[in-house]
């Protein structure tokens, strides 16, 4: 038997009610899934928040909305930001959005970060003296590189030690799988890391899992993918939390209720 932690995904940045009906793009609507999912057993809720055309945004106003919407509705559950910049978003705004929040944790592109080092360092510095959870995002062997460079150098406090590892890719396309994840923990191994995945595709589910059984923890849901290989669309977000929580178990797996999940330790906005 494994233990894992659970963090749920909803929408991303870049889909929006054409491409499923219950992907949530509003802050009510992200209080009401992250509720559902809380239910079910996940942990913490990887949030994104969008302006009034639906477009991905790094706006503190609507973080601040979205965050006290879902520590209303779940007071017990993690809230992670994301600092993702889907192409809209130069260094400077994600720092931006970071000093105006000081978030309990959030999660951080190592190579967007990487487009300009002395804003990096800031931001990484921001983040270590306002006790912010950083999650970095690992996309390619060219992140884990920078990362250890990076710790090497001191632009990344040495304690900042949590990743998510990203199988396939939304923009292209290209689906992951299973078997994309023993050369990226190969790749990590060295830096002594607690990791997590997220997989984009129709075979998430079979990823996850590969990374529950791997010793890893898992953020699942529509960011990644909305629905499983060969069969319909889920319902909704805990539709599939539903559907993986019942696979795991059926291999003898267990939420782990003693880990800290990223931003489990919610404070009240500065």
């Amino acid at each position: 038997m494994t233990e894992f932690t659970l963090m749920v995904a909803p929408n991303g940045a870049r889909r929006g009610k054409a491409d499923h009906p219950a992907l949530p793009m509003t802050a009510p609507e992200l209080a009401e899934t992250a509720l559902a999912c809380h239910r079910l057993g996940a942990q913490a809720l990887h949030l994104h928040v969008r302006d009034a055309e639906g477009v991905h945004s790094l706006d503190a106003g609507r973080y601040r909305e979205a965050m006290a919407l879902v520590s209303e509705a779940v007071p017990t559950m993690g809230i992670q930001i994301t600092t993702e910049s889907a192409g809209l978003f130069d260094v400077g705004a994600q720092l931006a959005c970071l000093e105006a929040l000081r978030p309990a944790a959030a999660s951080v592109s190592v190579r967007e970060m990487a487009r300009d080092k002395s804003l990096a360092a800031r931001a990484y510095a921001l983040c270590s003296e306002a006790g912010t959870q950083v999650q970095h995002i690992l996309y390619t062997p060219e992140c884990v590189e920078q990362l250890e460079a990076w710790y090497a150098d001191g632009t990344v406090p040495d304690e900042m030690r949590d990743v998510i590892l990203v199988l396939g890719q939304y923009a292209t396309g290209q689906p992951a799988r299973p078997a994309m994840l023993p050369p990226f923990l190969a790749l990590i191994a060295p830096l002594d890391l607690r990791w997590s995945l997220c997989a984009f595709g129709p075979e998430e589910h079979a990823c996850l899992l590969a990374a529950v059984e791997a010793g890893g923890q898992v953020r699942i849901g529509f960011e990644n993918s909305l629905g499983p290989m060969g069969g319909p669309a889920w319902a909704d977000n805990a539709a599939s939390v539903e559907a993986f929580l019942n696979l795991t178990a059926a291999r003898g797996h267990t939420l782990d209720p003693h880990q800290n999940m990223p931003g489990a330790n919610l404070r009240e906005l500065t």
